[in-house]
């Protein structure tokens, strides 16, 4: 595992084959079958070992109290962000499976912990899980992907927005303001990130703080 992350790490996923790792590894590629099914699962073990390796820095409480259940959980997203930009490969991987991994199971189980820690209901927390998406584990999965776009050279965006300056004034003023140069694609950029979870999580704490107010609960 350690051997195909390095790899991926190094030359990308496109880079990652049996034969590949087997030669990284001094050894017969198809011995490697005596330890993974396919390629498949050796990503998902691959998968496994980096969601595992999500450590928050946070303290649950401080000299004055109880740390927020926002900010432990701004902590523990971010703390998955981190670990993803260690290794970009991962949000391909992620955004491509259907069924979680052990580890990644373990890091929902560790959201929701925090969610229901901080007062929300388990239908709220639920809705969280939705509104949160992907950015539960460090990265945006946005609705195009302009990676390539983003990091064209300054001429030929200017030459794109001037194209659609009759015709998309809105879009042709974003295309010059807009810059983005993240580590997972032209808007997951790490400010954008940040942007976008710490309104969620100002969202979901109005939401709470409405359903406290009804239930009468005292953590309201």
């Amino acid at each position: 595992m350690a051997a195909g992350i390095a790899l991926a790490d190094a030359e990308g996923l496109d880079a990652m084959s049996m034969r590949r790792l087997g030669q990284e590894l001094g050894a017969n590629p198809m011995s490697l079958y005596h330890h993974v099914r396919d390629k498949d699962a050796l990503l998902d073990a691959m998968l496994d070992a980096v969601v595992a390796g999500i450590e928050p820095v946070a303290s649950s409480a401080t000299e004055g109290g109880q740390v927020p259940w926002t900010d432990l959980l701004r902590d523990l997203v971010l703390a998955a962000r981190r670990e993803v930009v260690r290794h970009p490969w991962a949000a391909r991987v992620l955004a491509e499976r259907d069924a979680p991994t052990p580890s990644t199971l373990r890091h929902i189980d560790r959201v929701l912990g925090v969610l229901r820690g901080g007062g929300c209901s388990i239908d709220l927390a639920h809705h969280a899980l939705h509104l949160l998406g992907s950015r539960v584990l460090g990265f945006s999965q946005d609705l195009f992907d302009d990676s390539v776009s983003t990091r064209a050279a300054p001429e030929q965006i200017a030459a794109q927005a001037a194209a659609w300056a009759a015709t998309l004034p809105h879009v042709a003023e974003l295309a010059l303001a807009a810059t983005h140069d993240g580590p997972l694609g032209g808007c997951d950029d790490d400010a954008e990130f940040a942007f976008t979870l710490d309104v969620l999580l100002d969202g979901l704490e109005r939401c709470r703080l409405a359903e406290a107010r009804l239930s009468g609960s005292p953590r309201s």
